[in-house]
């Protein structure tokens, strides 16, 4: 199942990282995936029953996943 967001809601949400890039629909790997990708950072961010969970934590991939965790 691919995201669905109101277009306009899609428009203003951005990246919670510091680089705070657009984020686009799906992954670079499957279009139809249930996340949103930044195009700043790549981090993955899941969208659970239609609700994008927009915290660093949850996010899949880019910079945290090649070193070490910044909270820890």
């Amino acid at each position: 199942m691919s995201v669905q967001l109101d277009p306009d809601l899609l428009e203003i949400l951005a990246c919670p990282c510091p680089a705070h890039g657009k984020l686009t629909p799906g992954t670079p790997e499957n279009a139809e995936a249930d996340y949103l990708t930044c195009t700043a950072c790549a981090r993955r961010f899941p969208v659970r029953d239609g609700i994008p969970v927009l915290l660093l934590d949850e996010a899949e991939g880019g910079p945290a996943a090649d070193g070490p965790s910044a909270a820890g």
